[in-house]
């Protein structure tokens, strides 16, 4: 069971590092350095914030495992797996959203003074496979953003998955303990032996 604990905390952490790397080149389409294509939008932002959130659960987690005994690490990682359940769903819904909406390019030739997104002219789902070059500026748009998508879909659901699953064994551990606070092995054990008197 220690080593449960070891392993989310690892996969959390890379995960939410993945999830922020996938937000941070979403500013830049097709790793463009144009300025006028950087963006900022709430599919930008969302995995930035929850890789945030998943590195430091994985952190807490990885502590906790650490310093088995310190009763606050087990509580504050216990937090961040109920609000890394929570934002998980909802990276996952933005992502999924983005992808039928798809990206919102510039007309070609407009530059910063684009009067409007081609994103916004086409049908919804975005027909990625009938206009494969509806976004001829920057070239390629249309996989990066539907690639980036799939990744962040990918990858909020691995973290939800790995959050759960945290959240029940820490769950079982407090329900039967009535304490979340990590006891080793023998110690368990002799807490469970130790007769009434004793106490």
């Amino acid at each position: 069971m220690q080593g449960l604990y070891q392993a989310a905390g690892r996969i959390l952490v890379t995960l939410g590092a993945l999830s922020v790397v996938s937000g941070v080149i979403a500013f830049f389409p097709v790793f463009s350095y144009k300025p006028w294509f950087t963006g900022w939008s709430v599919w930008i932002a969302c995995p930035i914030w929850n890789g945030a959130l998943a590195i430091t659960t994985g952190v807490l987690l990885l502590l906790a495992h650490r310093q088995w005994i310190q009763r606050y690490l087990w509580e504050a990682g216990f937090t961040f797996v109920i609000l890394s359940i929570m934002g998980c769903p909802l990276h996952f819904a933005v992502a999924l959203e983005s992808a039928l909406l798809g990206p919102y390019c510039f007309y070609s030739f407009s530059g910063i003074a684009g009067t409007n997104y081609l994103g916004y002219a086409v049908a919804f789902p975005f027909p990625y496979t009938r206009f494969p070059s509806v976004c001829v500026d920057p070239p390629h748009y249309e996989e990066y953003h539907l690639t980036l998508q799939a990744f962040d879909l990918c990858l909020s659901f691995t973290m939800l998955c790995v959050s759960l699953t945290s959240f029940i064994t820490l769950s079982a551990r407090l329900i039967r303990d009535g304490h979340i606070n990590g006891l080793r092995g023998n110690e368990t054990w002799a807490r469970r032996t130790k007769s009434p008197n004793e106490e």
